[in-house]
């Protein structure tokens, strides 16, 4: 079974895999990897991306096997693993270990070949006998052979399999410039006076592979924290869980095990093992792992709760409604998987013209070579190597994806998942915002707008009874009216006392609405005006909501059509404003973006509700043709559009956008259309994608520039035989690992500037 790693867009044919690599250091070796595996039968695509060492694989099983397709990656000298929690950790582990182990048998070797160098640097002429200088040439000849042979072993592997593949990367100029300093130096050692002169250079060798190593070891730490992130999801779900057997006994299963309408118990402080309903209990749970959310949400009987989200405060019955690769929680993952797993259009740019780069590199490190040996042959090996070192566009590579990965790890944080990165690129350029209303701009629910008295004294203690009366409902509106609790005035002194009625000969009457008995025997309804208020609605009661009302709660008194005096209760409910709605129109605005709202409701309806939040134009009465038609007349005015939408009714529009965000739940169905999911449903989030996009492109320009600076300083340097190759080695580490550290700024908080 390939699952959860695998899924299958086109039917049961044709497979999607998912696989965490180790090894990876550059472009080259993503091609190297792509190469390999398209030689394999039944293998249709592959796409690896070296940033976050990921492959994405399109294959036939019916033609070939997993094991055939791992065992093809490793003879190309790479690792894998499927991209699931234990295999990947465990791949990640054994990297990590081999990197600290190779970074430390160089460092403690670099500094013995040091303190064996440094007499020759500090005596003065004379001091230093030759046979004792021969000696100390001699031990560091011996110290960096595991250097070489076990340290920067990566590089010579590494360099071989792009030079196999024809593919020219980043480690072809190390490997070459080591093996150069590593064979003059022991010929100088060897053969003092010879064709390579009387200087040794194992200890700027030594410092060379340890900078080098130190530089790798921080891009792997980062690769690694945002591998952590996803399998802290995936990790989430519970060991066991407690079934109700439908005999009324329990026993535990292992979340594989269920299936939808299967009736769990979830204790306080657990997680919930599948998507599901709450049939019984009343608790909050924490969805911040999927959705960004800080704060606990609210869940009551009928509410709906996803699978790795954690039970907060008392235990709760869940009817499990989705399981395995069907739950909200896989489809995130494999998402997140997914846009992991992409290479944007700028990355493939970087690789293309860091391969001209490394050509360039070459030549010109021969060039120097050719001329120094004429100027002063002596020195022409050490100027080649220094030039070979210094000019390795390591940080020209890592600039836009280190950059990439960074921001789409911290907005997966937020609840805000690219499944296109691509979409950090054209952000920068939206500058028109088009908003469905309902799902979108409003709550997804209907919401409680009014509620009057005919006694405006028993108005809070009549909503309390009249609430706890709804919890015995599934009706849209009961559900708004439970849902409302903590948002209406203050309870007066009675009001707890209505909310803890206990009702008897609880009836629902289809179309109607319920009916029951409060603790005196009284008869109460919930339900349409006109059933309620068989006597007719008091005189006392808002025109308004006379007119408009849509639910009604009244006593009958002791038998049923005798309705008591006053005790009569109307409300009115409606679609309301995502409560960040104002904040985020206001601050997509401030960074220069106009905004539409596109709605199919009434045109004075949705101007009406435009001009509350604050939309700058509002188009009402628009059918799914008339948004496509807005959006192209938008785009052929020379506009770049952000669509948000609900992902159903939107999905022609979704697809038609520069850019597009879904919302919530609406989101997973419509993920095929969508460049991000909002899964947090804040709208503010929008805001702050278009702010770290911004942030994204100046964090990669500047890695460029840094690059493109660095190279430009020290090349010339090199040239001239100024720049050593230990100070070549040490600038080239440090350039990588701050590119590496500049994109993580963008992981930090999203406020930060």
């Amino acid at each position: 079974m390939l699952a959860p790693f695998t899924r299958w867009p086109g039917g049961e044919s044709v497979a999607e895999s998912q696989f965490q690599l180790s090894g990876l250091h550059c472009a080259a070796c993503a091609g190297i990897i792509e190469r390999a595996l398209l030689e394999l039968p039944g293998v249709k695509g592959a796409v690896v991306n070296a940033a976050s060492a990921r492959l994405s694989l399109r294959w036939l099983p019916t033609q070939t096997r997993l094991a055939a397709v791992l065992a093809r990656i490793e003879r190309a000298g790479y690792g894998a693993a499927p991209d699931v929690a234990a295999p990947a950790r465990q791949l990640r582990e054994r990297e990590q270990r081999q990197a600290v182990w190779r970074l430390f048998v160089a460092a403690f070797l670099m500094m013995q070949v040091m303190m064996m160098a440094a007499p020759a640097y500090f005596a003065e002429p004379g001091d230093l006998s030759p046979d004792l200088e021969r000696l100390l040439q001699w031990a560091s000849w011996v110290m960096s052979l595991p250097v070489l042979l076990f340290s920067a072993g990566p590089f010579f592997r590494a360099a071989w399999q792009q030079l196999r593949a024809r593919r020219l990367g980043m480690d072809v100029p190390v490997a070459l410039g080591l093996a150069v300093t590593f064979v003059a130096s022991s010929g100088a050692l060897f053969e003092p006076g010879g064709l390579f002169g009387r200087e040794v250079y194992f200890d700027s060798l030594t410092m060379f592979v340890t900078f080098l190593l130190a530089g790798r070891w921080l891009e792997l730490r980062a690769r690694h924290r945002a591998a952590g992130t996803l399998e802290a999801a995936n990790s989430a779900l519970p060991d066991a869980v407690e079934r109700i057997e439908a005999d009324g006994s329990v026993s535990r299963v292992a979340p594989i095990r269920l299936r939808v309408g299967d009736l769990v118990r979830i204790a306080a402080g657990q997680a919930f093992p599948a998507d599901g309903r709450v049939e019984r209990g009343s608790s909050s749970a924490n969805e911040a792992l999927l959705s960004g959310e800080s704060q606990p949400v609210a869940k009551t009987v009928g509410d709906e709760v996803v699978a790795a989200s954690i039970n907060v405060q008392a235990p709760l019955w869940v009817r499990v409604s989705r399981v395995g690769a069907d739950t909200r929680h896989e489809a995130i993952q494999r998402l997140m998987r997914e846009a992991m797993s992409q290479r944007p259009a700028m990355v493939e740019l970087a690789d293309r013209v860091a391969g001209y780069f490394l050509w360039a590199v070459l030549l010109l490190a021969g060039l120097a070579a050719a001329a120094w040996s004429q100027i002063e042959p002596g020195r022409a090996v050490w100027v080649a190597v220094s030039v070979l070192i210094v000019t390795c566009p390591c940080a020209l590579s890592l600039a836009a994806p280190a950059a990439r990965l960074a921001a789409t790890g911290a907005l997966a944080r937020r609840g805000l998942l690219l499944v296109h990165m691509d979409l950090l690129e054209t952000m920068c350029k939206v500058d028109t915002v088009v908003l469905d209303k309902t799902g979108t701009l409003t709550e997804d629910r209907m919401s409680l707008l009014a509620h009057a008295a005919a006694d405006p004294a028993q108005a809070a203690e009549l909503l309390a009874a009249a609430r706890s009366l709804a919890q015995q409902s599934q009706h849209p509106f009961s559900r708004a009216l439970v849902q409302s609790a903590g948002l209406q005035s203050a309870p007066t002194q009675n009001s707890e006392t209505a909310a803890g009625k206990l009702w008897s000969e609880v009836q629902e009457h289809p179309g109607q609405g319920l009916q029951a008995r409060d603790a005196q025997g009284r008869v109460w309804r919930l339900g349409a005006p006109a059933w309620v208020a068989t006597a007719g609605l008091p005189e006392t009661l808002p025109a308004d909501l006379r007119r408009d009302a849509q639910l009604a709660f009244a006593c009958q008194g002791q038998d049923q059509g005798q309705q008591a005096e006053g005790q009569v209760l109307l409300m009115q409910f409606g679609e309301c404003l995502r409560a960040d709605a104002l904040e985020a129109l206001q601050r997509l605005h401030a960074l220069g973006l106009d905004t539409v709202l596109l709605s199919g409701d009434a045109p004075a309806r949705a101007e009406a509700l435009s001009r509350q939040a604050g939309v700058q134009r509002a188009i009402g009465g628009a059918s799914p043709e008339r948004k496509l038609a807005e959006v192209q007349r938008l785009q052929e005015a020379g506009h770049c559009v952000l669509m948000v939408g609900d992902g159903i009714n939107d999905a022609p529009v979704l697809a038609r956008a520069d850019a597009s965000v879904v919302m919530g739940q609406g989101a997973m169905l419509a993920r095929a259309s969508a460049d991000a999911l909002l899964l947090s449903g804040r709208l503010t989030d929008l805001a702050q994608l278009r702010e770290l996009a911004l942030r994204t492109r100046r964090i990669i320009r500047q890695n460029l520039a840094w690059a493109a600076g660095y190279n430009a300083a020290c090349i010339p340097l090199a040239l001239a035989g100024y720049l050593p190759p230990w100070a070549a080695g040490l600038g080239m580490a440090c350039s990588s690992v701050w590119v590496v550290l500049n994109a993580q700024r963008l992981a930090r908080n999203l406020n930060g500037r």
